[in-house]
């Protein structure tokens, strides 16, 4: 079974994916005229909350929708991930994922202001958004069997099962540090537990819960990594430039890991990179799609900023640690113990308890988030009345996540967002004309107030 899902997170993870995701955004980018760079002081303005509107429909605001979409984001997948790329792709596939990360936050405008175009109603007669209702409401029934393929993989791919695995594996690293099998297989079960009641008591509160420990905790955990990363790039400081040159050479040479395999670079950048912002998968759209807005636009606007936040700043600052202190070149380690080797070499003693802050933070972040992704998904396909079992399933998973192999849960999660990215891209490709037209018409409107 392992086997299986390893095979098809490979095959579908193929040129036809990587034209759709960065083809896509490549698109958006200029059809947008260039929004994730023109428009961005914008959008950090948009972020104070000066446009806010209390009566508008919805149940969050934008600032809590930004919140919850960077806390499933920034999580993980920036401290793992990145080691990840960098293990199977060289420093070259940091480049990518930049690259990847500028496109995403134009695929991220246009989907996430269609999530609020083209909203829909659940069966218990709540406004819901996201990939499944823009689909429905926008291009038409016809095309409804693309939402329920969308529903499906999100209800499986969804589930916190890399999340609860990195975080035991890190806890053990530098906590318990078990001396046989046997007592690493127990302390999985028993960190997987802990993690499950501890995710329990916020998820069974709803998404007002959730977003509101969100909007609490984003700000201090990027606030804490930065922190921590900076004492270690302050120390190599000379070596940084050397750095940004061997990310770039190796980009277009793929001499460091794949043996002069660009391509290969490429695959790994905006694979991982997928996996890190989540742009074009269709996740954020659905948090956006319950914000308290009336104006598309606007919404779009705060949400391309979450993939700048995620890979441009975070990721950028992981794969420095990891650059800087040599740890890729020497060790047998991959994902967060990779990292986890980075911040004890750059700052002894104290840096695997920061690192271990962070990671708790992090990782219990992205899993209260995710709940509510994965709920919205069962809730499409069976009924708002079915959708409360869901999170009883998604505490279970958080166990077996923890016990899981590695490889098979990252194969799992990257084939599942496969799978989600061609709904969510056709139909954002489908209606780009309706984003434009309303872009048009919403800086028209600014310009004259």
């Amino acid at each position: 079974m392992g086997d299986t899902i390893i095979e098809f997170s490979n095959w579908i993870w193929g040129p036809p994916i990587l034209v759709l995701l960065l083809g896509g955004g490549t698109y958006f980018f200029f059809h947008s005229g260039f929004v994730s760079v023109l428009k961005i002081g914008h959008a950090v303005k948009l972020l104070r909350g000066k446009y806010d509107n209390s009566l508008a429909p919805g149940q969050i605001t934008s600032v809590q929708a930004l919140s919850a979409a960077i806390a499933a984001t920034v999580g993980l997948g920036n401290i793992s991930g990145v080691a990840l790329a960098i293990n199977m792709g060289g420093p070259g596939a940091l480049f990518w994922m930049w690259v990847a990360a500028f496109l995403g936050m134009a695929t991220k405008f246009y989907t996430c202001s269609l999530a609020i175009m083209y909203r829909g109603k659940d069966s218990s007669g709540e406004i819901q958004g996201g990939p499944m209702y823009v689909i429905e409401e926008g291009m038409g029934k016809k095309w409804k069997f693309l939402a329920v393929i969308f529903a499906v993989a999100g209800f499986i791919g969804l589930l916190a099962v890399f999340t609860s695995n990195q975080l035991t594996a890190l806890t053990q690293a530098i906590l318990i540090e078990p001396e046989t099998i046997q007592e690493e297989e127990r302390n999985r079960w028993i960190i997987g537990i802990i993690t499950m009641l501890l995710t329990a008591v916020v998820i069974l509160g709803g998404l007002k819960r959730i977003a509101e420990v969100a909007s609490k905790m984003v700000p201090f955990m990027v606030g804490i990594y930065f922190f921590t990363v900076s004492i270690i790039v302050f120390k190599y400081i000379g070596q940084v430039p050397e750095m940004l040159k061997l990310i770039i050479v190796d980009a277009f040479t793929g001499n460091a890991v794949m043996g002069g395999a660009v391509g290969a670079v490429i695959i790994t950048g905006a694979r991982r990179a997928a996996f890190s912002n989540e742009a074009g998968i269709g996740t954020a759209p659905m948090v956006h799609g319950a914000s308290k807005t009336n104006e598309p636009i606007r919404e779009g606007l705060i949400a391309m900023l979450g993939p700048f936040i995620d890979t441009i700043v975070v990721c950028t600052l992981t794969a420095l640690v990891i650059l800087l202190t040599g740890v890729w070149k020497t060790s047998e380690n991959d994902g967060v113990r990779l990292t986890l080797e980075a911040f004890e070499l750059g700052i002894p003693v104290y840096g695997k308890y920061l690192l271990m802050i962070s990671v708790l933070v992090f990782a219990l972040s992205t899993i209260f988030t995710y709940s509510y992704y994965g709920h919205k998904c069962t809730n499409y396909l069976f009924g708002a009345d079915k959708a409360k079992y869901y999170n009883y399933f998604y505490l279970v998973t958080i166990v077996l996540g923890s016990v899981a192999s590695l490889e098979v849960v990252v194969s799992l999660v990257d084939g599942m967002y496969a799978v989600m990215a061609f709904p969510t891209m056709i139909s954002a490709l489908y209606l780009s004309p309706k984003v434009r037209a309303a872009s048009k018409d919403y800086f028209a409107r600014m310009k004259n107030s």
